[in-house]
């Protein structure tokens, strides 16, 4: 069983950078594919990132490309969402998630394991 715990969410103006983190236990990181999603108020969660567990290839959705970044460090079990020129639309309820051995995957059913998010509040 792996538990990912998310950090780094916070308030912060139009234009601004986070870095949010996702701390994994229980399991072998290495081997488990990252993603990170996002559910703003009355809205469905939605894909965010990608990052393989094998090949380290990545997948973003559009609204985020160019601007969010995801890495891994496997020796500290740890995954990050490096968030630049952030919008009031990014504003959202950020969540890890894992899927051992996974390919890459936009869908929520694809992955096994959720933290319990981090808040993001982007202001105008």
């Amino acid at each position: 069983q792996v538990q990912v715990v998310e950090s780094g969410g916070g308030l912060v103006q139009a234009g601004d950078s986070l870095r949010l983190s996702c701390a994994a236990s229980g399991g072998t990181f290495r081997t488990y594919t990252m993603g990170w999603f996002r559910q703003a108020p009355g809205k469905e969660r939605e894909f965010v990132s990608a990052l393989h567990w094998g090949s380290g290839s990545t997948d973003y959705t559009d609204s985020v490309k160019g601007r969010f970044a995801t890495s891994r460090d496997n020796a500290k079990n740890t995954v990050y969402l490096q968030m630049n020129s952030l919008k009031p639309e990014d504003t959202a309820v950020y969540y890890c998630a894992a899927k051992k051995f996974g390919a890459l995957a936009k869908n929520t059913l694809s992955y096994d394991y959720w933290g319990q998010g981090t808040q993001v509040i982007v202001s105008s």
